[in-house]
């Protein structure tokens, strides 16, 4: 999936939403201690950052070369390029040592993971007892009665070029397995129901829907899904070019606690 994100990296960049502060302090108030969190595939590093206000330091990683070179710079964030086909011992030394990591976060990515490798390497990084792993997707956007049913058949037209596993993102995370102890923030099967509201450009979000992966696909086979009638169309359900709008992402969490 790297080299994919590598050529949506800079619309990436501007395109997707803030994940509201209050979410990391949950995650703080359900950990003993603040000293190391994991931020994984961290993108342009948008929740890496918010992490870095409540933890001493996070280590950021992604297997994207591209993205970690456009990621938001902070004094408490150190990001570095981990392959996916780094070695147990390749990545003990690029994250240090095992049980020591208070906080995993993964945002809008680990639907993409091998889980099981995945959840076997958070098991040995996370601090037992106490440390947790919490991720979180959004699957949806309202915007008004007039623009959410174009938004509908927009989406039914990317559905053939969307990588198998993106279901899990449109399940909610509901599918997603999650062998993680309880914390009141979404359990496996239960995942919590959350909103993410933000002020949007007609341009940004049109950004938004060519940094999807399955856009990108279909542009890449020669089908331009967000071509000139589809903005037009758009533009005139979202009020005109120039309205900037307030919408809502609708989001699902699933946090929990390692297992002594």
């Amino acid at each position: 999936m790297a080299g994919l994100f590598d050529k949506q990296a800079d619309l990436y960049v501007e395109a997707r939403p803030d994940y509201p502060n209050e979410w990391y302090s949950w995650f703080a108030d359900r950990t003993p201690n603040h000293s190391l969190a994991w931020d994984v595939g961290t993108g342009n590093g948008q929740a890496a950052v918010a992490v870095a206000e409540y933890y001493d330091q996070v280590i950021a990683t992604d297997i994207s070369e591209a993205q970690i070179k456009r990621a938001i710079h902070h004094p408490r964030v150190k990001y570095l390029h981990n392959p996916s086909t780094f070695s147990n011992n390749e990545l003990t030394t690029l994250l240090g040592p095992e049980n020591s990591f208070d906080l995993i976060t993964v945002a809008q990515a680990v639907h993409w993971f091998d889980l099981e490798i995945f959840y076997k390497t958070a098991n040995r990084f996370l601090k037992k007892p106490g440390g947790i792993l919490a991720v979180w997707c959004y699957n949806d956007v309202v915007v008004s009665p007039t623009f959410d049913p174009i938004m509908t058949r927009f989406h039914k037209t990317t559905l053939p070029y969307w990588n198998p596993k993106i279901q899990y993102v449109f399940d909610g995370y509901k599918t997603l397995s999650f062998p993680y102890e309880d914390v009141g923030l979404g359990k496996e099967g239960e995942p919590m129901e959350l909103e993410i509201p933000k002020t949007v450009s007609f341009s940004g979000f049109i950004g938004m829907l060519r940094s999807w992966s399955a856009v990108v696909k279909a542009k890449e086979s020669g089908v331009d899904l967000v071509n000139d009638d589809v903005v037009k169309d758009m533009a005139v359900a979202w009020g005109g070019c120039e309205v900037v709008r307030e919408v809502v992402y609708k989001a699902h969490m699933l946090v929990g606690r390692v297992g002594v």
